[in-house]
């Protein structure tokens, strides 16, 4: 149960927190990226008392919860700011 919660549901809330803290969907997602990485590399050197996994292995497995962080927050911004075409440039 731990694996999931690390890898999906916490990059899930990382994701929602950057989407609801930042407006922008590149700093939402910056922000969702390296929460993320974090919070995995945190996470294997708190819940592995035996020392066998090392911030390297955090780092390979990584990947998944950076995509789910980014998406969520990518999600969250949807199409609030969707595009508008050039109202003055009709030719």
């Amino acid at each position: 149960m731990k694996p999931f919660l690390i890898l999906v549901v916490m990059p899930v809330l990382i994701g929602i927190a950057s989407g609801l803290a930042f407006r922008d969907a590149r700093n939402a997602s910056l922000a969702a990226t390296i929460g993320a990485t974090l919070a995995v590399c945190l996470s294997v050197k708190l819940f592995d008392p035996n020392a066998e996994w090392t911030w390297v292995a955090a780092l390979l497995v990584s990947p998944l919860p950076i995509a789910f962080a980014v998406a969520t927050a990518l999600f969250l911004y949807g199409n609030s700011q969707a595009r508008r075409g050039n109202k003055g440039n009709d030719a």
